[in-house]
């Protein structure tokens, strides 16, 4: 059993204070956008064996399980973090797993260097993820039905956004999507520009359900991304409300503070609300071009005590014990790993001794892990 020390990413939409304040510390001031726990090689959990993809490359099986291993190999699959949005994330897809093997193959095969500003696969993997809300958090989670888009884009009263508008009354569903998320991107930049201006000033001046895209366009003015923001359903989350993206899905993550779980990939298609590199013709080989309902997730309570987040694949399983003073001790011994994160109060993890908020444990297959306390502890696993 190994507490670990995790690396905090200072990404520029991250929140100034949100971190900082689950951790009881004082703010440094800059961003701190997310805190990572995992073996993930680009920033891996420290322990006092070592880094933790080292400690489970020297022996997999003990580590993780020989179920694990052999499902997923000899790695940790998921990824967990602490996500604090303090601007908009870009506008991303993550590709299924087929598609992961067929484009870093391909990038693979034409030399494009991994870390070249356009290469989109940074590996073969998928990177279905769930994000749970540990304050209100706002998002953006796959396509609205057309028809509601254009009344929305209608009101606003804007001349150039009619041909849209137009398209998506007038076309079935997947073909109206297809075709107005392609002219959003492929407009001229300048007159785009000129458009989102001036749904940014009727988006202000509207208010109601327009002011989350006047959010949007206050941190990128200009971008395309604000009129395809337009096109996706907006969330709003309560503490302790999910969300699942899988693949194909476009979203965004707008505000707040949650914990995020994702099968262990950097691979992302972004649409827009990025200066980085956006692959238009790519981007239209993943979206699922589908009206969908964006599925507000409520963790399904176990008489154990445990709140199991159903998703559909096996790379994660999270859960969470909401403990009460005078609560039952749980034994969360597992043939799995684990990663055992609080983020509320303060509770005793096995040898590891008392956690509190955004303190962690990695927890190897079969470890004895019994928990008690009082607080609020995610549960971090495979499924295996």
């Amino acid at each position: 059993m190994d507490r670990l020390t995790n690396t905090i990413r200072p990404y520029a939409w991250g929140s100034t204070t949100a971190i900082a304040e689950l951790l009881g510390v004082e703010s440094t001031g800059e961003p701190q956008a997310e805190m990572w726990m995992g073996a993930h090689p680009g920033a891996p959990s420290r322990t006092a064996r070592g880094p933790l993809n080292e400690v489970i490359g020297e022996d997999p099986e003990h580590e993780l399980g020989r179920a694990a291993v052999a499902e997923f190999g000899p790695r940790l699959p998921f990824l967990l973090k602490i996500l604090a949005a303090g601007a908009p994330l870009s506008l991303q897809v993550h590709p299924d797993l087929e598609q992961a093997k067929e484009g870093y193959e391909d990038e693979e095969r034409r030399g494009v260097p991994i870390d070249a500003p356009h290469r989109n696969y940074k590996d073969a993997n998928h990177k279905p993820e769930l994000i749970c809300a540990l304050t209100e958090f706002d998002g953006l989670c796959g396509f609205r039905d057309p028809v509601e888009t254009a009344d929305l884009l209608a009101g606003l009263g804007v001349d150039s956004l009619k041909p849209y508008v137009d398209l998506l009354h007038a076309k079935p569903e997947e073909a109206a999507l297809r075709e107005v998320l392609t002219a959003v991107l492929s407009a001229d930049p300048e007159q785009m520009a000129a458009t989102v201006s001036e749904v940014t000033a009727a988006a202000e001046h509207l208010g109601g359900a327009y002011a989350p895209y006047a959010g949007i366009a206050h941190h990128y003015p200009g971008d395309p991304g604000v009129i395809a923001a337009m096109l996706l359903n907006y969330v709003q989350l309560q503490p302790g409300e999910a969300l699942f993206l899988g693949a194909g899905v476009p979203h965004a993550y707008l505000d707040g503070l949650g914990v995020e779980i994702m099968a262990n990939s950097d691979n992302v298609l972004r649409c827009g609300l990025t200066p980085k590199h956006v692959d238009v013709p790519e981007l239209l080989r993943i979206v699922r071009f589908e009206a969908t309902d964006p599925g507000v997730l409520r963790p399904e309570a176990s008489p154990d005590g445990e709140e199991v987040y159903d998703t559909p694949i096996d790379e994660f399983r999270l859960s969470r014990f909401v403990l009460p003073e005078g609560g039952a001790r749980h034994d969360l011994t597992a043939g799995t790993p684990q990663i055992l994160l609080c983020v509320a109060g303060s509770v005793r993890v096995g040898d590891a001794g008392q956690v509190g908020p955004g303190e962690s444990v990695f927890v190897s297959a079969g470890e004895k892990a019994e928990v008690s306390g009082v607080g609020t502890l995610f549960r971090a696993t495979v499924v295996a």
